[in-house]
C-alpha cells in the first residue's frame, strides 16, 4: 500500500463529519517526504536545539494568501512599533522549488518555543508537522479539523488562540509560555509525542481499514467490477505514469510486505455522557485560558 492512496479522512465541517480525500503523508509539490522519512527528520532537528535555548518567539513559516484568516496574522508579526512575540515568514514555494527547497526542510525548523498552527482554504496537512518539534503549538481556532485532532486537548497537547483577535491571543500565550516555561515544555513534549507515536503508519492503516469498512455500511449498492475492465497499474507500478519526486515518493512509501497483526479492535462508540464529557473537558479548557488572556490584558490595559 502506497501513503499516497491511503485515501480518505473523515473532516469536520459546519458540525458534520464529512468523508474526504486526503493527500497529507507526503507532498512532492513542495518537496515533502513519506511520512515515516519526514518525522525522522523532524526528531533529529528536535535534537539540534533544547527546548530552553529555542528562540523564545511563537513561529509560522507558509503561504499566506490562500485564506484571509492567514492573511490577518500577517498583522501580528514583529515590527519596531509592535511586537506581538511572534515571527512570521511568507513562504514562496515556486521561488523555494526554482531554488531546490534549499530553506523548506522541515527539520531545520524546530528552532523556536512555540509554533503556529492555522487552517488554510481548508484544513492544513502542516498541522502533524508542525505538532511534532517539541514546540508549544498555538493553535488557532479552526473550522476544519483532521482526524486525530477529536484525541488532542488544550492545554495538555496545545494552546488554543483565538481566531478573532489573534494577535493579543499569540502575545498573552508566549507571555505565559515564557513565564511558566516548565508548564510549556511539557505541553509542546505531550503534543509532539501523540504525534510521533499515536500516528505510526500503522495506525494510520488500521485508521483506514476502520473508516472504509464503516463507511461501506452506508453505500446502497454493491460495487463491481464493469464487464470488460483490466486492472489500471499494478501495485509495484502504481507510479508508473509519473517521474520526478512524486514516483520516487510513492515507491519509498511503498509497503513491502503485508502486516504481520491483525488491524486494532475498533473501541465501541462514545456513549452520549462520556462524549458530553470529553467536549466539555475540551471547552473547559479553551474557556480558561481565555479567562487568563482577558485577566491579563485588563491588568496590562490598566497599568498593573
Amino acid at each position: 500500500m502506497l501513503h499516497r492512496l491511503r485515501c480518505f479522512d473523515i473532516v469536520q465541517i459546519n458540525g458534520a463529519w464529512i468523508l474526504s480525500s486526503q493527500i497529507g503523508l507526503f507532498g512532492d509539490e513542495t518537496n515533502i517526504k513519506p511520512w515515516k522519512d519526514t518525522l525522522k527528520d523532524i526528531k533529529e532537528g528536535n535534537k539540534k536545539t533544547k527546548w530552553k535555548d529555542r528562540v523564545p518567539y511563537a513561529y509560522w513559516k507558509g503561504n499566506p494568501y490562500v485564506a484571509q484568516t492567514r492573511q490577518n496574522l500577517l498583522q501580528c508579526n514583529v515590527t519596531l512599533e509592535k511586537d506581538w512575540n511572534t515571527l512570521i515568514y511568507i513562504q514562496d514555494w515556486i521561488q523555494e522549488s526554482n531554488q531546490g527547497f534549499e530553506k523548506s526542510s522541515l527539520g531545520d525548523q524546530c528552532t523556536h518555543r512555540y509554533k503556529i498552527y492555522i487552517e488554510g482554504w481548508a484544513w492544513s496537512v502542516s498541522e502533524k508537522y508542525i505538532m511534532a518539534c517539541d514546540s508549544m503549538t498555538l493553535y488557532v481556532r479552526s473550522n476544519y479539523h483532521d482526524f486525530f485532532m477529536r484525541d488532542m486537548v488544550p492545554l495538555q497537547h496545545y494552546w488554543p488562540i483565538r481566531d478573532n483577535s489573534k494577535c493579543s491571543s499569540l502575545k498573552f500565550a508566549v507571555e505565559w509560555g515564557n513565564n511558566h516555561t516548565q508548564k510549556a515544555q511539557a505541553i509542546g513534549e505531550a503534543g509532539s509525542k501523540f504525534i510521533q507515536e499515536d500516528l505510526d503508519m500503522k495506525n494510520v492503516y488500521d485508521y483506514m481499514f476502520h473508516l472504509l469498512n464503516e463507511y461501506a455500511k452506508l453505500l446502497r449498492f454493491k460495487p463491481k467490477v464493469p464487464r470488460g475492465a483490466v486492472e489500471f497499474c499494478a501495485e509495484k507500478l502504481m507510479a508508473c505514469d509519473v517521474n520526478g519526486n512524486k514516483r520516487r515518493f510513492m515507491e519509498e512509501s511503498l509497503e513491502k510486505v503485508p502486516s504481520d497483526s491483525n488491524p486494532c479492535i475498533l473501541p465501541p462508540p462514545y456513549d452520549p455522557l462520556t462524549l458530553q464529557e470529553l467536549l466539555e473537558r475540551k471547552a473547559n479548557s479553551t474557556k480558561q485560558v481565555e479567562s487568563w488572556e482577558e485577566k491579563y490584558w485588563h491588568s496590562k490595559n490598566n497599568g498593573q
